[in-house]
């Protein structure tokens, strides 16, 4: 059985009492509908009763037409929005400008491929911006300081005039205000030990380095503090699919750079940040880190794949297996699993298991293909630490 319920006068906040009879009241009336499910159904037009305890009594049925105020409302609305979008994008262009205005210095330890195409991607940030490089091969720091190119790694590409090599360490971290970290991994901690006389301890470090240290399984974030021998040292992780090459060239890349501080991850965004170059943060150290090395081991697996001619069925096979083991071991690890599904892990496992400028992938096919020439010398000496 069904009811229909039709109260014109009913409030729910009292008791149901009989009201006089009056031309905007209307007497309770019940429609019953044999064979049909019970509901109920309240229409209550607006009165004026006073209601109970301060709250209003309900809308009528029938809003009000809209008045001509309606449109200057929303106007009015709009322009607010607008006026709130212009204050923001100025803020953050002013925060962007200001740490970089504030940057007079900035040190990149190491000079191979990815570590120079840093150099003059900050170099070119600002004309009046210092940037030191810390290179060990005397022929390399010549090169760089007479002809402006790595005679090693880009001898074609032209670097910013602001970009100077060194030897020497207390020179390239005196007043530094940001470092950016390019030596290989398995050799970081012997030569953070051997400068960590000459660095401040507030100097930020941007580690551009992937990789586990063989052995104790130490990432970045954990060899930098310790070699240090100052564990609040600050510290950011930048990776994403990035090629050096393609960053010397200018074309358009997005990285990630992580750290536990929000404010330096910031600081470090607006520093790097550029027309071709997006910069996005996470506070996930751990998840961007693991994701890094790890990808670097499937990249050489699927290099043999292809050295090895076995189809790209199997290569699909290997490259999706191997990313939801690196998301399981990340998770258990601490990361998050969107970060193993972002720039840092996902993106980069892309770039490096299927372009042929990957040189973890290099090693790879040469393997498959049973080539070994050369191919313990080129391990040491271009990824030795990131395998």
């Amino acid at each position: 059985m069904a009811a229909v319920l039709e109260p014109s006068a009913l409030n729910p906040l009292f008791p149901l009492k009989p009201y006089p009879s009056h031309s905007n009241h209307t007497t309770l009336k019940f429609h019953t509908f044999p064979s049909k499910s019970t509901f109920i159904t309240l229409r209550l037009p607006h009165t004026n009763r006073p209601s109970c305890a301060g709250i209003s009594s309900p809308p009528p049925e029938h809003s009000d037409p809209p008045t001509n105020s309606d449109p200057d409302r929303r106007r009015a609305v709009k322009l607010a929005w607008e006026k709130l979008v212009r204050w923001s994008r100025s803020w953050r262009s002013k925060v962007k400008t200001d740490v970089l205005e504030r940057t007079n210095k900035v040190v990149v330890l190491g000079g191979g491929s990815f570590g120079t195409a840093m150099a003059a991607h900050v170099a070119n940030k600002r004309a009046q911006l210092e940037v030191k490089m810390l290179v060990r091969d005397p022929q390399v720091c010549f090169s760089i300081n007479e002809r402006h190119c790595n005679c090693k790694y880009f001898p074609e590409h032209k670097l910013p005039e602001n970009v100077v090599a060194t030897t020497d360490a207390k020179d390239a971290l005196l007043h530094a205000d940001f470092c950016l970290h390019a030596v290989p991994v398995q050799f970081s901690s012997s030569f953070l030990e051997d400068v960590a006389e000459f660095v401040d301890p507030g100097l930020p470090f941007i580690s551009l380095s992937k990789g586990l240290e063989l052995n104790t399984m130490r990432m970045m974030s954990q060899i930098i503090p310790q070699a240090l021998k100052n564990p609040r040292q600050p510290f950011v992780a930048l990776s994403g699919p990035s090629f050096a090459l393609e960053l010397m060239n200018n074309l358009p890349t997005a990285m990630v750079v992580a750290s536990k501080d929000k404010k330096l991850a910031n600081a470090v965004q607006h520093l790097l940040s550029s027309s071709h170059l997006r910069i996005s943060t996470s506070s996930d150290v751990t998840g961007v880190e693991i994701a890094g090395a790890l990808k670097n081991v499937l990249a050489i697996a699927a290099g043999i794949v292809e050295g090895m001619n076995l189809g790209n069925n199997s290569m699909a096979a290997l490259v999706a297996q191997g990313c939801s083991e690196i998301r399981w071991l990340a998770t258990k690890m601490g990361a998050k699993p969107t970060t193993i599904t972002g720039l840092s892990g996902t993106g980069d496992i892309m770039l490096t298991c299927f372009v042929n400028l990957s040189r973890n992938r290099t090693v790879g096919v040469r393997l498959g293909s049973g080539s070994r020439r050369c191919l313990y010398g080129w391990c040491c000496d271009c990824f030795g630490a990131e395998i």
